[in-house]
This record gives structure tokens, C-alpha cells and sequence, in this order.
């Protein structure tokens, strides 16, 4: 491969993995924003490392991995599972400095960052032309903008909580677009329903990752009037 086409390749896998990691940022936001400001640096590059590696061995098998029945509708569901870990995690405030939630939030961050990139295999492995070492240094190079980004997310989500539910919502319309996207998936849905069917799987993956939330958030809701009502003095 000549100078030019080297660094023009590398430029294309750089831009598009930065271009569609837009929901992987957030993911990455999401899950370290209640580690102190150290502790989330460095769970991120953890993550994000540990994920660059993982990427580049999906990418390099992309064309094996995409004829895995459901395959991309199990990530959606596994996606799915991971926003509704992250509002469980959001109901308790935890800005904790413990081992075992910086590990948590780096196994998070490098399952939902692969299973995301599911989507987008194909479109950076046409950009390395096949070539691991260009698909290795585009992604690598690729991380530090989305890592700051990750962390300014986490910044805004800090200060500004209900966001995390409005991110759960995209992580599950994410996860919508993966099952519906899924070639066996696809193939069973008429070209008019596609549009009907995606929607309703949004609605229905959302509702998934929302209602044990919301049924938790009641019932500890219910639980601390009903204290409150125990605690107030009677007059007699």
C-alpha cells in the first residue's frame, strides 16, 4: 500500500468509527459517570482498550461473524439489558470509590462498546480496505476524541441526571435498529411493515429496560411514605 492510500485509508477508518461511535460515547458516559473524576479516567481507557481489541478481531471476522443467525438482534437485547442496569445503578447515587464498581464499569463499558460495534463492522472494515494494521491504528486513534467526549458526557450527566433516562431511551432505539437490522430479522418483515415494526420494537425495548425501573423507583417511593406516615406524631 503506497504513503497516500496508507494515510487516506487511515483517515477514512478514523472518521467513520468516530462518526458512528456517537451511541458508544454515551454508553461509555453512562456507565463511569459515578466513579470519581480518576477513577472514570481511567475506566474509560480500560474500557475503550479493551474494547479496540475486541473490535478489531470482530472486524477482521465481520464477514463470518454477519452470517451468525441473530446475532445483531441478540446484541439489541443484550443492549437493552445494559440500559436497564445502568437506570438500576442510576436509582442508587453512587459516587463510591470501590474496586468492584470501577471493574463494573468497565466490563459495561467494553460489552455494550463491541456490541454496538456490530453495527458498525462492515462500514470500518471497508474503510481499512482489509488491512488489520490500518483497522488497529484508525481505531486506536479514533478513541481519544470519543473518550473525551465520553467524558464530558459524564460531566453533563452528573449535573443533569434525567439525561441518563433520556440515554437509556436511545441505548434501547439503538437496540430496536440492531434487531430490526438483523438479516433474519429482516427478511421475515415485509418491506411496508419495516418502518411499523422497528417502531414497535423500540416502544417494546424501551418499556423492557423502563418498567422494573419504575416499578422499583414505587415501590421505594411507596415504602418512604409509608415511614413518614409511621413517624409523624398523632394528636390526640
Amino acid at each position: 500500500m503506497t504513503g497516500i492510500r496508507f494515510w487516506a485509508g487511515l483517515a477514512s477508518v478514523v472518521l467513520v468509527n468516530i462518526v458512528l461511535s456517537g451511541d458508544n460515547a454515551l454508553v461509555i458516559a453512562m456507565a463511569a459517570r459515578g466513579l470519581p473524576p480518576r477513577q472514570r479516567r481511567w475506566a474509560m481507557i480500560a474500557g475503550g482498550a479493551a474494547a479496540i481489541i475486541l473490535r478489531v478481531l470482530f472486524t477482521a471476522l465481520a464477514a463470518l461473524l454477519l452470517t451468525i443467525p441473530l446475532l445483531e438482534a441478540g446484541g439489541g437485547l443484550v443492549l437493552t439489558g445494559i440500559a436497564a442496569k445502568l437506570l438500576r445503578e442510576e436509582e442508587g447515587t453512587q459516587v463510591v470509590d470501590t474496586a468492584g464498581s470501577f471493574l463494573s464499569a468497565v466490563q459495561t463499558i467494553t460489552l455494550a462498546d463491541v456490541v454496538m460495534s456490530l453495527d458498525n463492522m462492515l462500514a470500518v472494515a471497508g474503510a481499512a480496505q482489509g488491512s488489520l494494521l490500518l483497522l488497529g491504528l484508525g481505531l486506536l486513534l479514533s478513541m481519544p476524541p470519543i473518550l473525551i467526549g465520553s467524558d464530558v458526557l459524564a460531566r453533563l450527566l452528573n449535573r443533569l441526571p434525567w439525561l441518563v433516562a433520556v440515554g437509556a431511551i436511545l441505548l434501547t432505539i439503538t437496540g430496536a435498529r440492531m434487531v430490526a437490522n438483523d438479516p433474519l430479522v429482516a427478511a421475515r418483515v415485509p418491506d411496508p411493515l419495516a418502518t411499523p415494526f422497528l417502531i414497535g420494537v423500540a416502544v417494546g425495548l424501551t418499556a423492557l429496560a423502563f418498567v422494573p425501573a419504575i416499578w422499583r423507583w414505587w415501590r421505594q417511593r411507596r415504602t418512604a411514605t409509608r415511614a413518614i406516615s409511621h413517624q409523624a406524631p398523632s394528636h390526640d
